[in-house]
């Protein structure tokens, strides 16, 4: 029995002897099927040709981006806390590599994940490490396609994981779609991981929302509207965003409520 991980977005799938017929993600307006049809990996083939890179981007927060690029091409970010490290959003790569990496930065005591897209192999990396907790958004429990019993779903607008460390969903890309604040950094100043909920633009002093990425298709003004408003209470300098290079390295929370400004603006005519 295998377990097959879809190559366009990376989503894994109950072992079977075969590969589904189809992925539900990919089939969703805000995913796409490739023109070449759907194909399929498994986590042997997918650690035989790829790994993990790591970097540190400030105390505390490091991320990982499998090479050469895989599916979506998301990274996911280990956060250091008092409480444990949380891994936030996830990739479809895990070998004995990463698994001793992060064994030996303390392993970890959570994990929680923006939005589908990112779901990946979740399930295999709570179990690598003893079984911690997955959040997920309960609006988005329809898009689980490996339930497991790790998993947590949360729901309301927000929920505080660790000291310092808020979930807050913003809706919008998904319906759970959520994003993490970290208070506690080490000026103080806060951050905000992102995923692509806020996605950081090719100017990253600006960033965007849209309710699918690969067919460009926007969110209403509401839902965007929405967004600003429940982000205006939390104190954040700096966002990293789903993909590699996408930061916004200070004066963050103006830039999100400049874009958001700018969305509604353009939205309006």
């Amino acid at each position: 029995m295998i377990t097959f991980i879809c190559t366009t977005c990376g989503t894994s799938y109950p072992p079977s002897d075969t590969p589904p017929a189809r992925c539900p993600i990919c089939e969703d307006e805000r995913q796409y099927v490739p023109a070449s049809g759907q194909s399929w990996t498994t986590p042997h083939q997918l650690q035989t040709h790829h790994t993990n890179a790591w970097r540190q981007h400030e105390k505390g927060l490091f991320s990982l981006h499998t090479t050469p690029a895989f599916a979506i091409d998301q990274r996911a970010f280990l956060l250091q806390t008092a409480a444990g490290n949380i891994l936030w959003d996830c990739i479809a790569l895990i070998d004995d590599a990463t698994v001793e990496l992060v064994g030996a930065l303390g392993g970890l005591s959570a994990i929680a994940i923006s939005h589908p897209h990112y779901y990946t192999r979740m399930q295999d990396w709570s179990r690598a490490f003893g079984g911690p907790p997955i959040y997920l958004h309960a609006a988005d429990q329809q898009y689980i396609m490996r339930p497991t019993p790790e998993i947590h779903l949360w729901e309301g607008d927000t929920l505080e994981i660790a000291s310092g460390v808020t979930l807050i969903r913003l809706g919008g890309h998904f319906a759970g779609g959520t994003v993490l604040h970290w208070a506690c950094t080490e000026d103080g100043a806060g951050a905000l991981l992102s995923g692509d909920i806020v996605q950081v633009a090719s100017d990253v002093r600006r960033v965007s929302f849209l309710w699918s990425y690969p067919n460009m298709m926007p969110l209403p003004a509401r839902a965007v509207l929405r967004i600003g408003e429940a982000l205006t209470p939390w104190s954040f300098d700096r966002i990293y965003g789903a993909f590699l290079s996408k930061e916004v390295p200070r004066d963050a929370k103006q830039v999100v409520a400049g874009s958001v400004r700018r969305y509604v603006e353009l939205l309006n005519g």
